[in-house]
């Protein structure tokens, strides 16, 4: 049963939403045709706009390269050989087009990264601001706020055994473009990919979805949110809503009870609008709006599932709770957490209407998302300063009620259930679709940080680079 209001806009033929198993005719199967191209091509200008002038700012990244590396190669992203793109430097604007489909373009707006145009538009509906990164002199400032001393050696680390570890690693054909280890506190291993640095900002995706529980722990810390507390969305207080019933800690569990339609990529309704967790990243929509707007299925806590719903609806009440006390949203990330742990390289990406897609398109480098990881491992407390409430990483990092295998908790994976055999049980991380991974491991004193994007079967991949270099490194003396 599907419990409340569903409201989206959709621009597809009922016919189309419709056939996910009946006879398709062929005028209908045309339009799923040319809606997935156009949809594809929009993703595709994303990727190709980010890839330019947010991963490339600060190397020099041609369009050619970008679509080889980027896109091009990895079928999920189902670019076609008729495509066509064109680079417009001065506009810094990407326009991928083809037959039968309107061109989609997308622009790149400073530190907000690149944006999707919605449908019919060449502009967006916020006012982009620059994100001043006030982070003392890195190149003068101890490790982990700044870079000096970020590495160590310690005798209970067999360095030659590490770098065998992490050489294999390199060596796999997962397109490993950073990996970095680091023990009690320093770096004791890394590798990187040509043309990419410890301070490359990449893309991240849903690793984000682990920022948005940390910007609620940050909003948590300072007594403004409450785990336990109704989600504080208008749109679902109304008499008789059981919308209202959603806490906090449902988002961050995903076991909202949201009816999010997810069917996945590789199947012809992928690149449809009702694939409503994936529409995010092609379709141009209000991301909040999409996320709120969504009816019940499920009572909350009942049972875990991965949807965008969940962590977009947290993104949202940040947004509100952070403009309701007069701050800026678009600063909010920079100066509430980033600019605390000396991280100066993450951007993130927001839709036409400025909210941040912290379920996919957000960027960072390998040695920001390094010291995210120690941040946790800390149970937030940084320098003496505490940015996550006392026993956050506890709640993130233990299984969400509604999960029989243990594999989820708040906003972060988990290996409580055994999934990785070489990986201890208390080990927990932000992962991004096509493998990107923060892993905190806290009986270990380790943070394993892995970037770029991995076509495959990633987990035995990640068991086995974790499960080396866990052998490298033995029990303290």
């Amino acid at each position: 049963m599907r419990i409340g209001l569903r409201v989206c806009s959709i621009r597809v033929p009922a016919a189309v939403v419709l056939m996910l198993g009946g006879v398709v005719t062929h005028g209908v199967a045309q339009s799923l045709e040319n809606l997935r191209r156009e949809h594809a091509a929009a993703m595709a200008a994303h990727h190709l706009c980010s890839g330019l002038w947010v991963v490339g700012r600060d190397h020099q990244r041609s369009a050619e390269e970008v679509l080889a590396q980027d896109v091009a190669r990895f079928p999920a992203f189902a670019w076609q050989d008729d495509f066509a793109y064109e680079v417009n430097e001065s506009t810094h604007t990407v326009s991928v087009s083809g037959h039968e489909f309107d061109t989609r373009m997308a622009r790149y707006h400073g530190d907000q990264g690149c944006t999707i145009l919605p449908f019919g538009s060449e502009r967006i509906y916020f006012e982009p601001v620059p994100v001043p990164r006030h982070v003392p002199n890195p190149a003068s400032t101890a490790w982990p706020t700044g870079d000096v001393g970020a590495h160590g050696t310690f005798p209970e680390v067999e360095q030659a055994a590490l770098d065998r570890a992490l050489d294999w690693a390199m060596a796999q054909p997962q397109h490993t473009r950073a990996l970095v280890a680091t023990y009690r506190g320093k770096i004791i291993g890394e590798r990187y990919a040509s043309g990419f640095t410890p301070h490359t900002p990449q893309i991240s995706w849903s690793q984000g979805k682990s920022i948005t529980a940390a910007l609620v722990g940050v909003l948590v810390e300072q007594g403004v949110l409450n785990l336990e507390s109704p989600a504080p969305v208008a749109e679902w207080q109304g008499p008789g809503d059981p919308r209202r019933h959603i806490t906090v800690a449902n988002l961050l569990n995903m076991s909202s009870g949201l009816d999010f339609r997810n069917y996945g990529l590789g199947s012809p309704v992928s690149w449809i609008a009702d694939n409503e967790h994936f529409r995010i990243y092609f379709d141009a929509v209000n991301v909040f709006e999409h996320a709120i707007n969504q009816p019940m299925d499920l009572e909350p806590n009942q049972r875990f599932r991965y949807r965008n719903s969940d962590p977009l609806t947290l993104g949202r009440i940040v947004r509100q709770t952070v403009e309701a006390r007069g701050d800026d949203y678009l600063t909010f990330p920079q100066r509430a957490l980033f600019d605390r742990i000396g991280a100066r390289n993450f951007v993130l990406e927001t839709d036409a209407w400025g909210n941040f897609i912290l379920t996919g398109y957000d960027f960072g480098s390998a040695w920001d998302w390094t010291r995210f990881g120690l941040l946790h491992l800390w149970d937030g407390l940084w320098n003496g300063d505490r940015i996550l409430p006392e026993g956050w990483t506890e709640f993130v990092s233990t299984p969400a009620p509604a999960d029989p295998q243990q594999g989820y908790g708040g906003l972060f994976w988990l290996n409580r259930g055994g999934a990785h055999n070489r990986i201890p049980a208390d080990a927990y991380w932000a992962a991004g679709f096509m493998g990107q991974t923060t892993m905190v491991i806290p009986s270990r004193d380790m943070v394993v940080v892995r970037l770029g994007p991995s076509p495959g079967d990633f987990n035995t991949y990640l068991n086995e680079t974790v499960g080396r270099v866990l052998e490298a490194v033995g029990v303290s003396r």
